[in-house]
């Protein structure tokens, strides 16, 4: 709770910025998979407010076709994510996991949801009201290259001058030694 009082909703980047002429992107090195991970963290951390704001507008639309569908997957999830992370807190080699293989972590939690979902059903609302968003947000990180304004806010929110939602989800991932780098 006391990490939580001191978090600040970083600005929403232009679109200029984000998207559009400005922006530069490139495939990323498959075969340097620390420096690939380094640019998707501090994407994350960086256009953090664009992503959110991307994933609620087509959550929004999904939900409105499919309300119970998206709440019964969100649920899921949350669920799924707040086990995961009590899992990776008091179990040491589940924490070691985590931190090792972030990717896989993510992928065994979408995986589960997707399992417990469709014993429930609304499958096709899991993949595209939840998992869609997560995958776009995924490749933009990835083939995004970062700016020098993009670097220096990750610094800021390394050190700890600067505390932000995705900065606190990163922690939670067993992320948090690699933004800033």
């Amino acid at each position: 709770l006391e990490k939580m009082a001191d978090v600040r909703p970083p600005p929403l980047r232009s679109l200029d910025d984000f998207l559009l002429c400005s922006a530069r992107f490139a495939v990323p090195d498959v075969h340097n998979l620390d420096r690939w991970n380094n640019r998707i963290i501090n994407n994350l951390l960086y256009y953090q407010s664009n992503y959110f704001l991307c994933a609620l507008g087509f959550l929004l639309i999904v939900g409105y076709f499919q309300p119970f569908q998206l709440f019964t997957g969100m649920t899921v999830v949350t669920l799924l994510f707040i086990g995961f992370v009590w899992a990776a807190e008091n179990q040491a080699p589940i924490r070691r996991f985590r931190r090792n293989h972030p990717s896989v972590s993510i992928l065994a939690i979408l995986v589960a949801s997707y399992l417990f979902i469709s014993v429930l059903g609304g499958v096709a609302v899991f993949l595209f009201g939840i998992a869609f968003p997560i995958f776009m947000v995924l490749v933009h990180a990835s083939v995004r290259l970062r700016s020098l304004k993009n670097k220096l806010e990750n610094k800021l929110e390394s050190i700890g001058l600067k505390r932000t939602p995705m900065g606190l989800l990163l922690e939670a991932l067993g992320q948090e030694q690699e933004a800033g780098s």
